[in-house]
């Protein structure tokens, strides 16, 4: 199995030319430098040109082992976000293990598994998919299901209104949780989806029982880990468009961006524009241990992924 080589917050190359074990090179050599120059500065990328970034970075990743497809843990899957995750990663050939709480909801609304780590059924074809029952807020039910993944995506969070306690069960210690069995399997890359409005103690969504202010801390927490990592905040979440309505571009911002006045407002932005955006953090150098705020606008320019995550300063 190929898996993605992170080393230091980078993608690792390939072993240079006629050397049978020559050390890995940072998938950063892979790509078209880009020195001095921050994304807003440069012109809006095509749909075409974007495209083509993207393919590279992970024709980059997949390039730089000597196995045979990188592979991804992912939590939250049962959610819109997670969902499309593993759309988006299976799309590009990536082995994925899913891990959920509620394996009977979870096969009403994921691919069947193809080498099933919990079942005796399965499909063949396509790339590797496998999913495992645990409970963020049990540890003792996490490092198997990150054994083998080189990165993850978290998007799971609490949406039981009635329990109090969910948010810190789930969006803090269970994401402490995650974070610790991360570290223990070797993960890289972790991929933290969280809120815009995670900085700011009065935003109305802490009504629901504290949830960003438990997201902000369990950010804290991941931050001061030492794993390479991305802190995608979106902000208004839709899962289709409406009558009229285009999708626009995605605009990317460092943190604490969007909000109330003084500052930007926030808008929406398809679970589907979300999900590209933390697939795309798992091999693009330039989102390594930043915090992006994510929103999409009919009037923004079209820019590659890589380019906005470079346009954010650490």
């Amino acid at each position: 199995m190929l898996k993605l080589g992170f080393r230091n917050g980078a993608v690792a190359g390939t072993p240079a030319a006629g050397s049978a074990k020559a050390p890995k090179q940072f998938l950063t050599t892979h790509l078209v430098p880009v020195t001095g120059v921050r994304a807003h500065a440069r012109a809006p990328f095509t749909q075409q040109q974007q495209q083509h970034v993207t393919r590279r970075n992970w024709a980059a990743a997949a390039a730089s082992s000597d196995e045979q497809e990188p592979r991804s843990g992912l939590v939250g899957v049962t959610g819109g976000v997670g969902r499309r995750c593993v759309e988006a990663l299976r799309a590009k050939g990536v082995a994925c293990r899913a891990l959920v709480k509620d394996a009977a909801r979870a096969a009403n609304l994921l691919p069947k598994p193809t080498t099933p780590a919990n079942s005796s059924s399965g499909t063949s074809g396509g790339p590797e998919f496998d999913v495992m029952t645990g409970d963020v807020y049990q540890y003792a039910t996490l490092p198997r299901a990150f054994a083998g993944c080189d990165a993850v995506i978290v998007a799971s969070a609490a949406n039981d209104k009635s329990d109090p306690f969910g948010p810190f069960k789930i969006d803090y210690q269970g994401t402490l949780n995650l974070i610790a069995a991360a570290k223990r399997a070797g993960v890289k890359r972790f991929v933290f989806v969280t809120s815009i409005g995670a900085d700011d103690p009065f935003n109305p969504l802490n009504l629901f029982w504290g949830i960003l202010f438990w997201k902000k801390r369990a950010e804290e927490e991941l931050q001061r880990s030492g794993l390479s990592y991305t802190i995608v905040r979106p902000g208004g979440l839709k899962s289709k468009l409406g009558d009229g309505e285009v999708a626009g571009s995605i605009v990317m911002e460092g943190p604490d961006s969007f909000g109330f006045p003084p500052m930007r407002r926030s808008g929406a932005i398809l679970r589907s524009q979300v999900a590209d955006v933390c697939v795309e953090a798992l091999v693009c150098p330039a989102a390594a241990d930043k915090v992006v705020e994510v929103i999409a606008e009919e009037s923004a320019p079209e820019r590659s992924l890589q380019q906005l995550f470079e346009g954010v300063a650490l």
